[in-house]
């Protein structure tokens, strides 16, 4: 089977660089509960929405960015059962490209080069499931799409959901 996986808020929280850098920036912290059904920029006062938006464009926003829970263990033991692709939109962000690769190296050494996709538009990968934290990404999947629960994606529906890969055994038989 091959199993296409997104990078962040799937294996990299990026939600919680978003929290550091506010707080950095403004010295108010935010917690995941706060923007439960939606993002940062949405609950914060509309001078500083700009500013937050403009983080993931930012030369080191995905540097050294937490692993989330069990996602290297179990993504480890999927990659030798199936096809693995992280399957990033990378293009995006103009400064993500090196720190993402940099960060498969170092968190996730198994993923081979070839098995990583960098791209601006998802809907041209192609394969037999997409573990993705966004609706505009797993709307256009042909495959069977798997919405990992992210605090902005907390009320979408349509979607087998994974709310941890503490889960994943729930969703592919042949993981013990």
């Amino acid at each position: 089977m091959r199993i296409l996986i997104d990078m962040d808020d799937v294996m990299a929280d990026a939600v919680e660089r978003f929290f550091d850098w506010y707080e950095r920036d403004f010295g108010v912290r935010y917690t995941k509960a706060d923007i439960y059904g939606k993002k940062l920029y949405d609950i914060v006062p509309d001078a500083n929405k700009p500013i937050v938006k403009s983080y993931a464009h930012q030369p080191g926003f995905f540097k050294d960015l937490p692993v989330i829970d069990h996602a290297k263990e179990t993504i480890e033991k999927l990659n030798k059962l199936h096809e693995i692709y992280i399957v990033s939109a990378a293009m995006e962000f103009k400064y993500s490209f090196t720190d993402k690769y940099e960060w498969l190296d170092e968190h996730f050494p198994f993923i081979h080069w070839k098995n990583r996709i960098f791209c601006g538009n998802k809907h041209l990968v192609k394969g037999d499931v997409l573990i993705d934290d966004h609706d505009f990404n797993l709307s256009t999947f042909p495959g069977r799409a798997i919405v990992f629960s992210s605090p902005h994606n907390m009320l979408l529906t349509g979607y087998e959901r994974m709310n941890g890969w503490q889960e994943a055994k729930l969703f592919f038989d042949d993981l013990e």
